[in-house]
């Protein structure tokens, strides 16, 4: 994705309608290649549209609360919603939307279980920042943006606060695995895309069978680190970018 489409993308998802030629003088662009663009470029091409009025849209919303994500998820909510739902309710919930996306639910690998493990993760974790107002932060579960041939972009959970993006990679396992360290990673260049300049994106590998494991791995091939943390230990992650424990 070039600077120009990367902008593009960004103005109409922050506005509720804009025009072609309103993004050429914005970016200071030919207009040309703006329509060029606005039908060719992939994430323009699938994930905005175009009303009868020639105004331009975003299937989701670069502003809280992110209008339109909640249609790439199985579970979608603010993190107050998700805490006071119970167990069975948001099951349910997260299956139906599983179904909505296209998410294969079949258990023959422990799926159920593995979304009920990630639950309780996600549960322990907020109790542990109860020092922060993490009321209005939303909360995603199985984001699957899948569309046509161009975009592929999974989570396993994200957490959006005011002005972060944590997209965690959750396995049932015990072991870091280097392949593993990648998957976290693999989508975070698009969720930042997605969300904007206005967030930093942090991906994170979870491994809910560890216990006490916190530590910042060199990612395979690369100079960057990656948070890998049990469940117990991932309050840890987000006091590295509140400080709450100070």
């Amino acid at each position: 994705m070039n600077d120009t489409e990367r902008k593009m993308y960004a103005l109409i998802c922050r506005n509720n309608g804009i025009k072609a030629g309103d993004i050429a003088r914005i970016i200071q662009e030919d207009k040309s290649s703006i329509n060029r663009l606005l039908y060719c470029g992939p994430f323009i091409h699938e994930l905005c549209y175009r009303d009868e009025n020639y105004y331009w849209h975003g299937l989701i919303r670069q502003a809280r609360p992110h209008t339109g994500l909640g249609e790439f998820c199985g579970y979608y909510g603010t993190v107050e919603r998700f805490l006071s739902q119970p167990e069975e309710e948001w099951l349910d919930e997260l299956k139906d939307g599983c179904r909505n996306i296209g998410r294969n639910l079949n258990d023959t690998r422990g799926l159920i279980h593995s979304f009920l493990d990630a639950r309780n993760v996600m549960k322990g974790l907020f109790c542990d920042l109860s020092a922060l107002d993490f009321r209005t932060w939303e909360i995603c579960f199985e984001l699957r943006i899948k569309r046509a041939r161009y975009i592929r972009i999974f989570a396993d959970v994200l957490v959006i606060t005011e002005d972060k993006v944590f997209s965690l990679e959750f396995k049932m396992k015990d072991v870091i695995d280097p392949e593993e360290e990648l998957q976290a990673v693999k989508y975070a260049r698009y969720l930042d895309v997605i969300f904007g300049e206005a967030y930093d994106i942090i991906p994170a590998l979870v491994l809910t069978k560890a216990e006490d494991l916190y530590t910042w791995q060199t990612i395979p091939k690369t100079t960057a680190l990656l948070p890998v943390c049990s469940g117990d230990m991932l309050f840890n992650l987000f006091d590295e970018y509140y400080g709450f424990l100070d």
